[in-house]
């Protein structure tokens, strides 16, 4: 049966390989006459929309393509050996037969009539311990290898003992303190006095601290018993709790300071009242909180 040439076209004869009807050109003056206009102009022509083998018609969608059928692949012989047996361990071939088949006269008549020779490859050596015949089902995380070395942290130029400190984060941010130390671990140790703005023997970071040009004669006030371990917290051991301690409330115990740490205090206090009363002002100026009022510019202040 026949395409359907109902499309509106010169009748002109069509090419498309699938097609079987061939109808004669009966107005031959409607070609044109150059060779190339008439090549495109028959071309389209022969355009059959409904043809899927037709050269000018495109796939109906990507990664289709207009064969029919997809090519089958090879098929791919096992290996099987060139000498086969005819039982088992005599071969179809001789020695010398095989000899030729393998081409093995061509590699000696290369080499000069004889077989090229490899030198042996040395054998590995034996490792120090033998590997485990069993290895943790969980991974076991390797700490990074650390060559850094252990440094004193720099102190600022502008803070010596006695130097008087403006604290600007934490629990006493706006308080002044009198630096006495520094530690190994880098911080600093200051102290209010407790007696005069309430801060105790602490230790504070120099990035949090503003240093002064205000300064405090600490000749008698002797800090050599302080250091990171006198600051400290004791680690107790949980006990484990029974039937009856688990269901009862648990009662918050206050932390009380020991009392040799409140003598430390005492002692230091002291020593460093006795030096902050000889200077007029300066024990109501470590007694005032710093903050910065209205129209006040921090960065054209001088401490």
């Amino acid at each position: 049966m026949g395409h359907n040439h109902s499309y509106n076209q010169p009748n002109i004869k069509h090419h498309c390989k699938s097609c079987t009807s061939i109808r004669p050109n009966k107005s031959p003056s409607l070609s044109p006459t150059n060779p190339l206009i008439f090549i495109i102009y028959h071309n389209l022509l022969g355009f059959h929309p409904f043809n899927p083998l037709c050269p000018f018609n495109p796939p109906r969608f990507i990664g289709a393509t207009n064969h029919r059928r997809p090519m089958a692949p090879k098929d791919r012989k096992p290996h099987v050996s060139r000498n086969p047996d005819l039982i088992r361990g005599v071969g179809k071939y001789s020695r010398s037969k095989m000899y030729h088949k393998r081409g093995l006269w061509a590699i000696k008549a290369k080499n000069g009539g004889a077989f090229p020779k490899h030198e042996k490859q040395a054998a590995a050596a034996a490792p120090a311990e033998k590997p485990p015949k069993f290895y943790p089902a969980d991974d076991v995380k390797k700490p990074l290898v650390n060559k850094r070395k252990a440094r004193p942290t720099k102190l600022r130029a502008s803070i010596t003992p006695g130097t008087v400190l403006i604290i600007l984060a934490g629990r006493f941010k706006g308080k002044r303190v009198v630096f006495l130390k520094q530690l190994t671990s880098g911080l600093l140790l200051v102290t209010g006095p407790f007696k005069i703005n309430g801060v105790p023997l602490r230790r504070v970071n120099q990035s949090y601290v503003i240093a002064t040009s205000t300064k405090v004669d600490i000749s008698g006030v002797n800090v050599e018993k302080f250091d990171d371990k006198y600051f400290g917290k004791k680690v107790e051991k949980k006990k484990k709790k029974g039937e009856g301690e688990f269901f009862e409330a648990e009662k918050e115990e206050k932390n009380v300071l020991p009392q040799d740490k409140k003598d430390d205090q005492k002692t230091v206090d002291a020593a460093l009242i006795a030096a902050i009363e000889a200077v007029p002002d300066l024990k109501s100026y470590l007694g005032a909180r710093f903050s910065l009022k209205a129209g006040m510019k921090p960065h054209e202040l001088v401490f």
